[in-house]
């Protein structure tokens, strides 16, 4: 992609990018590069500086992960949107916790040179301030997720995750494995087949093969409340 296809990306995504320089904005793009990801695959791990990462299509999930290998979903990024937490060189010892990024979906991303970034960020206010708010800013997203895991029930999690999902998906059937919720959910699998069972016994959804279809959504939004 030419030089000026990606400064006209930045411009509207990057609110510091006309006070910063020329220069500076030509090292950028020319320091990004345009990557597609399988359905699947790791982008970032832990403390590794991958890069400020910008979703053009497809979709990423960012997760913790325990020494056991359990791993809990702190939240997903769609087109358009930036993940900074990717890029540890820029953001120092402000992040003391490990993330891991993988493409959900078949993706194509913007990767700028975590380095570069970081270095026109050290002279440029504007620039480093809009790093740190876009992190900030994310913190809402990964409290929401703990304050689940610590102080709600099994039921309201699990109806929560999936009217979520139904919205992010535009679709009554979340197409996914039990495995696959409780990974996304930091729980077990047993615990989430068993809630399931629950739900479609009280008629909230069916379970089958191809996943799991909602039912009743009036009851499924007053179990999430």
């Amino acid at each position: 992609m030419a030089s000026s296809e990606l400064a006209h990306i930045y411009s509207e995504i990057f609110p510091f990018w006309n006070t910063i320089s020329e220069e500076d904005r030509r090292a950028l793009c020319q320091n990004t590069q345009i990557i597609s990801y399988d359905k699947g695959r790791t982008i970032h791990r832990g403390g590794e500086c991958s890069g400020v990462i910008l979703v053009r299509s497809g979709s990423l999930r960012l997760y913790m992960m325990s020494e056991e290998g359990k791993d809990i979903t702190l939240y997903r990024l769609q087109g358009g949107e930036l993940c900074m937490l990717s890029a540890s060189c820029l953001l120092g010892e402000a992040i003391t916790f490990d993330v891991f990024v993988d493409a959900e979906e078949e993706s194509i991303c913007y990767v700028i040179n975590g380095a570069v970034f970081a270095a026109i960020a050290e002279r440029s206010p504007d620039m480093k301030i809009f790093a740190l708010e876009t992190v900030v800013s994310r913190f809402s997203d990964v409290m929401w997720v703990m304050q689940q895991i610590l102080f709600m029930s099994m039921d309201k999690r699990l109806a929560i995750f999936l009217a979520d999902e139904s919205a992010r998906t535009g679709a009554d059937t979340i197409a996914l494995t039990h495995e696959q919720i409780a990974r996304y959910m930091g729980s077990a699998r047993e615990v989430v087949s068993r809630m399931l069972k629950y739900f479609a016994n009280e008629g909230i959804v069916e379970v089958s093969r191809k996943g799991i279809k909602i039912l009743d959504k009036a009851r499924l939004r007053q179990l999430a409340l």
